[in-house]
């Protein structure tokens, strides 16, 4: 292993929900858009890691095994472009409020252990596709995906023969709200 590795938290997608996602993207947008998001990395972050040492690594896993959050459900009912970054998104309109508490705590947690975090406010979407500069032609909607979260997990980011792959390190269930 090396020193530093590509670390972020975030909730992963159904295998079925990626399917849905992916199938309905390539109905949606014209081939041209950007680079897709391979189906296997399709997920919500949470906090941004960057590259971080093993020490800080076990010290942010040590961190999360004690967060106490709970489940959630959320529709993925909006969906955007941001042409400064490139990223075209799915998302939602309302996001509930136990994922913004697990995420605030998660990056406050990741900024206290020297991991910068982006003064932007959290806004939680899964990117469809990458590299899309040039002006993009929005679906009026989404399909308004449920997306039952119910646990989250720490993710390395690697980039291997051309394309970045996610590999799950870590995961921790959430809490029935009855149960906290």
């Amino acid at each position: 292993m090396s020193a530093e590795r590509r670390l972020f938290f975030a909730l992963s997608l159904p295998a079925k929900l990626q399917k849905q996602v992916i199938k309905w993207r390539a109905e949606c947008f014209p081939q041209d858009t950007g680079r897709p998001v391979a189906a296997a990395n399709l997920h919500i972050t949470l906090a941004f890691l960057g590259e971080i040492s093993e020490l800080k690594a076990e010290a942010l896993i040590r961190v999360a095994g004690r967060i106490q959050a709970q489940k959630f459900s959320m529709h993925l009912d909006d969906i955007g472009h941001w042409p400064g970054s490139g990223v075209v998104w799915i998302g939602a309109k309302r996001a509930p409020n136990a994922l913004l508490q697990l995420a605030s705590v998660l990056r406050s947690h990741a900024a206290r252990n020297g991991c910068h975090q982006s003064a932007l406010p959290f806004h939680p979407h899964v990117s469809l596709y990458r590299s899309a500069t040039r002006p993009v032609a929005i679906p009026p909607a989404t399909p308004q995906w449920l997306l039952e979260a119910d646990a989250f997990s720490l993710y390395e980011s690697t980039y291997e023969r051309g394309r970045t792959r996610y590999r799950c390190l870590r995961t921790w269930p959430l809490a029935d709200a009855s149960a906290l």
